[in-house]
């Protein structure tokens, strides 16, 4: 489990420590007071850019008159299955706006961070989630996928990077005039069917996993959701159709989708394009005509499903669930429930949660079951 998180010249925060409870900790203060940037730091303890989706160099903490961030760090202190103490960071260096991974002083990959800890968050941009933009619903499901399967995090990485490269080929052979390397447009498009069809796969698994998680709380003050993945290799993969099946019918389309790709300057073909979709069980809509309260509910029924799952699996690193102004657009029902349903995901130390809220009162229905931490003035102070 996590002990504390101490922040070094990150945000708003020039030094500061906080320690955190077993179960539920909740941070309140007023808009702009560095709740968000406390998430955002333990979301960095995952492969990808976080919770905001910012590059390093926005991290770093700047005084008025800097025109860049400094250099910065964020170090959780956690406890291993025997108790002993193991040290994660992230940060960036002088000199350098890439930000690196130690564990225990060592440089690591991001991946090997989910060995210790599954951060799944909750943020007020995802109230829209469903009528929102396409990729960020995708991203939003990705992480879903590898706080449960760390593989899917790497796969990813792989085919986003694949898919950079191939598009910047494709483009410059339309700016010059000079036909791509066949070569390596062809070595990064397999790469691109292999890895794409392994993602497929993953998440074709993870969500009827998830729908059957969902399935099963129907006995719960949130609505439920019926998904799906528009996209056909997660349609093939979800029909039993092999990966390597899959991967051959991808690199077809890849081979295919060269010239439209280097015209438009972007890449249209690919599992990259799938959405994840979502029907409003109980009115029989889609998720996107919801209310921002509906979608947020939705939303929240489907993180929790997924944090059951993890808590639940024998031998996985500890689930931490961050939840951003999770109380704003519930009702007290659905508050109560949820605290009261994060507190039981506590228990025998199988999650910890940390809240953020402007109102402690909001927050009540936790009192004398979390730890409170006033966040003001660039400073985290314990009410306990």
């Amino acid at each position: 489990m996590i002990r504390s998180l101490t922040l070094t010249d990150f945000r708003s925060y020039a030094s500061a420590t906080l320690p955190l409870s077993a179960g539920i900790t909740v941070l309140h203060g007023p808009n702009g007071a560095g709740k968000t940037n406390v998430l955002e730091a333990l979301s960095l303890f995952t492969p990808g850019k976080g919770l905001r989706g910012a590059t390093a160099a926005e991290m770093g903490r700047r005084e008025p008159g800097e025109a860049s961030g400094r250099p910065w760090a964020a170090t959780l202190s956690v406890e291993d299955a025997d108790g002993e103490p193991v040290r994660l960071g992230t940060g960036v260096q002088p000199g350098s706006n890439r930000r690196i991974v130690r564990i225990e002083g060592e440089t690591a990959a991001p991946g090997r961070l989910l060995d210790w800890l599954r951060p799944v968050w909750a943020a007020p941009e995802q109230d829209r989630l469903f009528s929102d933009a396409r990729a960020e619903r995708l991203k939003f499901f990705d992480r879903l996928v590898f706080a449960a399967d760390p593989d899917h995090a790497a796969v990813v990485a792989v085919y986003e990077r694949a898919l950079r490269e191939r598009l910047k080929l494709l483009t410059q052979a339309v700016e010059t005039g000079v036909a791509a390397d066949e070569a390596w447009l062809l070595a990064l498009e397999t790469r691109l069917a292999d890895s794409g069809a392994r993602a497929a796969a993953s998440r074709a698994a993870a969500l009827e996993t998830l729908q059957f998680g969902i399935d099963a709380r129907s006995d719960r003050p949130f609505p439920q959701a019926d998904l799906g993945l528009d996209g056909e290799a997660e349609r093939m993969a979800g029909e039993g159709v092999s990966v390597e099946d899959v991967a051959a019918r991808l690199l077809d389309g890849f081979r295919q989708a060269r010239a439209r790709d280097g015209a438009a300057g972007r890449s249209l073909f690919g599992p990259h394009r799938t959405d994840l979709t979502a029907i409003h069980r109980q009115k029989n809509r889609p998720a996107a005509e919801g209310s921002s309260g509906e979608q947020k509910a939705l939303v929240l029924n489907l993180i929790l499903a997924q944090i059951g799952r993890l808590a639940a699996s024998e031998g996985a690193a500890r689930p931490v669930l961050l939840l951003d102004e999770a109380p704003a657009h519930l009702d007290a029902g659905r508050r109560a429930a949820l605290f009261d349903e994060i507190e039981a995901l506590g228990h025998d130390r199988r999650v910890q949660a940390v809240m953020t809220g402007t109102e402690r009162a909001l927050f009540d229905g936790l009192n004398g079951r979390a730890a409170f931490v006033r966040v003001e003035g660039g400073g985290l102070r314990s009410e306990d």
